[in-house]
């Protein structure tokens, strides 16, 4: 009896694990942000996100136009950057490079927020930017904003992360994926309670370092035990990665 009770309780966690890889599989922003990338690696991205139902793909700007045309009939969304990766372009060239996205098709613009300026306490020209930004995008159109977190202390992140909630950012998210430290469950965390404290829906997008099964659990309870076990829905919660589908996908076929 015991042995078989055993057997459905695997049974049952089994099943659970491919859920819960499913469910994160629907919550990617499938990403191609390397500094060698190639058109036929858009393509095969735009494949796979098309595929697997991602909720979106997030390409440098040049790339857009080609993800409007080879998602055309999907549900997946397509993101590009902007001040990227270091947030320290002129505030001009970033519009520029937000309105030619916006008009080549994006419908998710993930901007840098210029995070050395905000750390040495230069506030007014760091917001001054994130608004301009904002100020372009027209609903339903997606402002996600990029702390940096791994170049800020925790002070600073929430700072940073109540800065662009007031400025309007649909999405806070944590990191570009080019500095040393990218997304941690520590950044997260403040960065929810920030969520939290808002009297509207503000989404949460860790990226940066996040690959395996595990490392997407580790998110998605956080997430449960601050804001409620429903509430990581694409509307709300992105994981930005280039590999973590891989990993979902074969927790999936391992769980069979």
């Amino acid at each position: 009896m015991t042995w078989t009770a055993s057997l459905r309780d695997d049974d049952v966690l089994m099943n659970a694990s491919a859920a819960t890889a499913r469910h994160a599989i629907s919550l990617i922003d499938l990403t191609d942000l390397s500094d060698d990338h190639a058109p036929d690696g858009i393509d095969a991205l735009c494949a796979r996100a098309a595929e697997y139902g991602t909720a979106a793909v997030c390409v440098w700007p040049e790339y857009v136009a080609r993800c409007v045309e080879l998602l055309d009939g999907s549900d997946v969304g397509i993101a590009t950057v902007v001040n990227f990766p270091k947030g320290n372009q002129q505030t001009g060239v970033v519009l520029d490079q937000t309105l030619t996205a916006l008009s080549d098709g994006a419908t998710e613009i993930d901007v840098v927020l210029p995070y050395k300026m905000f750390r040495n306490g230069d506030v007014k020209p760091t917001a001054s930017l994130i608004e301009a930004v904002g100020d372009i995008i027209a609903p339903p159109g997606v402002l996600k904003v990029i702390l940096e977190t791994g170049e800020l202390d925790d002070e600073a992140i929430r700072g940073a992360a109540e800065l662009a909630v007031g400025l309007g950012a649909d999405f806070i998210k944590t990191s570009t994926g080019k500095t040393d430290v990218s997304a941690t469950l520590g950044a997260a965390r403040i960065m929810l309670e920030v969520i939290a404290a808002t009297d509207r829906t503000v989404g949460l997008k860790p990226s940066g370092g996040i690959r395996t099964y595990d490392d997407a659990v580790a998110y998605l309870d956080l997430a449960a035990e601050m804001m409620g076990p429903e509430w990581a829905t694409p509307s709300t919660f992105r994981f930005g990665a280039s590999g973590l589908l891989d990993a979902l996908l074969a927790e999936i076929v391992a769980d069979r």
